[in-house]
């Protein structure tokens, strides 16, 4: 885990959704580590970042009850610690456990050091390394500004100039509901609202920019956790149709390699490993029947827009007496074309 990753549920009053909170304090990260869950990488050009858990002395979050207590503690933080100098260079540090959609970010943060610049921000809705946006304050141009990376080329910065104390903890918050973004600092809206259409969702994470030495702390989540596309059509077939037994959704997660099950209406059946016969139905288009007593089964082919085959789909079905491979490939093949129709690419499964 990165650290202790406090994951809670709570009950959203404006909303039946569950809502979801991570709580990363680095408390269980080993020192002089990068914190387990993350990945270092780099948008730009020049040498990657060094993330590495070190203490430091922070303000506690609330004040002591009695005058005699201490006001500051040492306490692990997560630091970057690289001094690369190159202009377009930005370290980031991503939290790969998850995607979100409409979120709220908070993080405390300290700039410590940089000759060239001295920045931190948090990057969010992260595609990939030349897709995302990102908040970021400079102590050094005194600025707070809201950027975003298209394809690699950076936006004209919208945001104020105000100073930004080095060597002291500051607190940043980013919050994302649809297209609409806002973002805070030491508990102030500073800059107006955004409105971007640019990302729906994506990956969140830490960004620094050229030399700079920053700390962090507390990185706060709390989220809508959004149904994926694989799911939902799941659900809804069931739904739809009475006499199917189940469904599973099979195809690459996360980068991995080894096809998994992504969707079935049995929660427990998600993340297993594809079967040699799903994967020749992935990579060969091969479509197989079975039939045990009292349920038939096809595995075949889900297809993009461009008719190229980006997952597998087994339709578990009540057999009927007389059930032959024919008819039952007739039943499920409207099922899958059903599918079909809602999904452009294999990316939006998983979104």
């Amino acid at each position: 885990m990165a650290g202790r990753v406090l994951a809670l549920s709570a009950l959203l009053l404006s909303t039946p959704l569950i809502g979801a909170e991570k709580l990363f304090d680095f408390a269980e990260s080993k020192p002089n580590e990068t914190p387990a869950g993350f990945r270092s990488t780099l948008s730009g050009e020049g040498k990657p970042g060094d993330w590495k858990i070190i203490t430091d002395e922070m303000p506690q979050a609330l004040p002591p009850v009695f005058a005699k207590i201490a006001s500051v503690n040492r306490r692990p933080v997560l630091a970057q610690l690289a001094r690369d100098k190159t202009d377009e260079h930005s370290p980031l540090l991503i939290y790969d456990g998850e995607e979100f959609r409409d979120f709220k970010v908070s993080t405390r943060f300290k700039l410590v050091d940089g000759e060239v610049e001295q920045m931190a921000g948090i990057a969010f809705r992260i595609q990939d390394e030349k897709n995302y946006y990102y908040v970021r304050a400079s102590g050094l141009g005194n600025s707070f500004y809201f950027f975003k990376i298209v394809n690699g080329l950076r936006s004209q910065p919208i945001g104020p100039k105000i100073e930004i104390s080095r060597g002291v903890w500051h607190e940043l918050a980013v919050e994302c509901k649809g297209s609409e973004i806002h973002a805070s600092l030491d508990g102030n809206e500073v800059l107006p609202t955004l409105g971007d259409k640019s990302f729906s969702s994506g990956k969140i994470g830490f960004w620094t920019k050229s030399d700079s030495v920053s700390y962090f702390a507390d990185m706060r989540i709390t989220y809508t956790p959004t149904e994926k596309l694989a799911q939902a059509l799941v659900r809804d077939m069931i739904n739809k149709y009475p006499r199917l037994k189940g469904i599973r959704v099979f195809a690459r997660a996360n980068g991995d390699t080894q096809p998994m099950v992504i969707g079935s209406n049995d929660p427990a059946q998600l993340g297993e490993p594809a079967t040699p016969e799903v994967l020749d139905v992935i990579s060969n288009g091969q479509i197989y029947h079975s039939k045990k007593s009292g349920e038939v089964t096809i595995t075949m082919p889900l297809r993009d827009n461009n008719g190229d085959r980006i997952a597998a789909v087994k339709v578990i079905m009540k057999a009927f007496p007389g059930q032959t491979e024919k008819n039952a490939l007739a039943r499920a093949l409207p099922i899958v074309k059903q599918m079909e129709g809602r999904v452009q690419n294999a990316k939006e499964l998983l979104q």
